[in-house]
């Protein structure tokens, strides 16, 4: 095991046990603010299709911001693990009451003969993640599969034709650069105590643009606060 492997552990661990020390009471109130401000977001309300993601366990009830994705109109992606690839398939989902059934780990995911599957990433404009921690920088630790780490390394990769290998800095620069415009904004939602000074990152790690939490709206990229209100 790696030095950052154990580091990663220590701290998902860490992060994890605090989380679920927040009553249901708790999370349902910093849940309704982070929904709240995730859909003030310019990114959000300028784009016409966005990815989310079904939550489980004591993350963000991310399934209230789902609801009003579809109330207000935006087409919405949903994902699912291949189990034979053990990487994520997105799909589009309309009726989260009959398109969505438990998965991998409980997570509700859409049942793919009920919904028609997206063919790339880029056919959203806003992405919102999930994570364990985050950095105001934009770093992010993931529950440990590197599920959209990889998603987001497969999908670039395929745009730029590269479909078998493709080098690792390469993938990041284009990340982070010419193709800002044309690939979704990267955004994570999370309780403030999952804000941490540090987060142990490889050359796979993809980080987020904005970091949004029952406190304040963190524009990652110059890690200042956009709009921060104490609640």
């Amino acid at each position: 095991m790696s030095i950052t492997t154990s580091l990663k552990q220590t701290l998902r661990k860490r992060t994890l046990a605090l989380r679920e020390q927040l009553s249901l009471d708790q999370r349902a109130v910093h849940s309704a603010a982070i929904t709240n401000r995730l859909l003030q977001l310019p990114q959000y309300q300028q784009a016409k299709a966005v990815l989310g993601y079904m939550n489980f366990g004591a993350e963000f009830a991310s399934e209230l911001w789902v609801q009003r994705v579809l109330a207000d109109g935006k087409k919405l992606a949903l994902p699912r693990v291949n189990r034979r690839t053990m990487q994520l398939d997105l799909y589009w989902v309309d009726d989260i009451e009959n398109q969505l059934a438990a998965g991998m780990w409980g997570i509700r995911e859409p049942i793919v003969d009920r919904c028609e599957r997206v063919s790339t990433i880029f056919e959203v404009e806003f992405a919102l993640l999930p994570g364990v921690a985050f950095t105001r920088d934009g770093g992010r630790l993931g529950y440990g599969g590197g599920f959209y780490d990889k998603l987001l390394m497969k999908q670039l990769a395929t745009r730029l034709g590269e479909q078998t290998t493709l080098a690792k800095s390469l993938v990041m620069a284009q990340l982070e650069d010419e193709n800002q415009a044309s690939r979704p904004s990267l955004v994570a939602a999370a309780f403030s105590m999952q804000v941490v000074p540090n987060v142990p990152l490889e050359t796979t790690d993809v980080k987020v643009e904005w970091l949004v939490t029952e406190h304040e709206t963190i524009h990652c990229a110059d890690a200042k606060s956009y709009c921060v209100t104490k609640r």
